[in-house]
């Protein structure tokens, strides 16, 4: 953020919103820019051989794992499930390299 305001010749005492320099500079939102980046991996995930171990859940929690009080935290499955729903962007669609930049940078409302 500090290169943006930099560029767009603003400092921090002239408290300038972070939107506001971003819409001046045409950039997309900071929480698009999370949903193209976990998508791309989604899609670099579904793209491994069933064996990998990225792929088949290894790296995932343990089930004897102690959980804390209050709500639990969402899953990286479920925010993808969430990503997808909310873009409209079928599972497939994921695995085609070329496709998914067109459909992330055109989200329907």
């Amino acid at each position: 953020m500090r290169m943006l305001r930099w560029i767009c010749g603003h400092t921090r005492m002239d408290r300038v919103r972070n939107d506001d320099i971003r819409d001046r500079l045409g950039l997309a939102p900071i929480e698009e820019k999370f949903i193209e980046d976990r998508l791309r991996w989604f899609g670099h995930v579904q793209r491994r051989p069933p064996e990998a171990p990225v792929h088949s859940g290894i790296l995932k929690h343990d089930g004897n794992m102690r959980r804390g009080r209050g709500r639990p935290k969402l899953t990286w499955e479920e925010t993808i499930r969430k990503d997808l729903k909310d873009w409209s962007i079928p599972r497939v669609l994921s695995l085609d390299r070329s496709a998914w930049k067109a459909v992330i940078l055109v989200p329907e409302p």
